[in-house]
């Protein structure tokens, strides 16, 4: 691939790849502990991510445990896990932490599927702006003694690329929705 293609396409690779983690933080019924991904715990006065204070685990389909590493940050994963969005309360034994999710509605579900929609719609957009920004840098390229034929082929591979990853994100907005409307 031509280098002045080639970080047009790392760019729209970098937003599929974002999108695809920002959907793996969206709770569709099943227990995924990517949505603790984003929580931060005071440990010893830095904030720290949850991962790397204690073992996570999924015993059971509609539920996320919690075994901290030390006992004393209970009560701060708890309060964590409070302020963030996750939407659950925790429970605790004084050995780990559980996380219940509730059985989502109907109603719920498809809130989250027009989420996921708006999320690929901004990906989209996300592409595109890249694909117009390639486009720029082309144009400017005549200036620099490159030919016309050059900039066209120049724009049609990146044009290839955009309708690329464009499909790329439908398919990824499809599949979440799938995944979430499954009960």
């Amino acid at each position: 691939m031509n280098e002045r293609l080639q970080q047009f396409d790392s760019k729209m690779k970098k937003t599929c790849d974002h999108l695809e983690a920002e959907f793996a933080t969206i709770r569709a019924g099943r227990a995924n502990p990517h949505v603790l991904d984003k929580i931060r715990v005071n440990y010893y006065g830095s904030p720290t991510p949850i991962q790397q204070v204690g073992n996570i685990t999924v015993p059971e389909p509609r539920m996320i445990q919690i075994a901290p590493w030390e006992k004393s940050l209970i009560k701060e994963i708890e309060k964590a896990i409070m302020a963030s969005d996750v939407g659950i309360t925790p429970s605790n034994d004084g050995n780990v932490i559980r996380l219940v999710f509730p059985e989502v509605t109907e109603e719920r579900r498809k809130t989250l599927v027009k989420d996921v929609k708006k999320k690929g719609e901004e990906s989209k957009v996300a592409v595109r702006n890249i694909r117009r920004d390639g486009n720029d840098a082309f144009k400017k390229l005549q200036k620099e003694d490159v030919s016309e034929d050059e900039i066209k082929e120049l724009e049609s591979e990146l044009q290839k690329l955009t309708d690329k990853y464009i499909k790329e994100v439908d398919k990824l907005v499809e599949e979440k929705s799938k995944e979430i409307m499954t009960v």
